[in-house]
């Protein structure tokens, strides 16, 4: 699994597949999953794009988790 800290932008988690787990409600997805880094988001823990309507600023990175 690798997560990106994309400039000014989202925490975006790629892997084959992603649980995630909110309350009582379960979700998978395969490939990638965008999660909110700016706090704004209206549909946390997912990003919905308000870090440009509201400036987000941050640097960008990655880590990499092997086997």
């Amino acid at each position: 699994m690798r997560l990106v800290f994309v400039e000014n932008g989202p925490i975006r988690l790629e892997g084959q597949r992603i649980v995630v787990r909110i309350g009582e409600r379960e979700e998978v997805r395969e490939g990638r999953v965008s999660l909110c880094r700016c706090g704004g988001s209206g549909n946390k823990p997912f990003c919905d794009g308000t870090h440009k309507r509201i400036g987000f600023q941050a640097p960008g990175g990655e880590l990499e988790m092997g086997d």
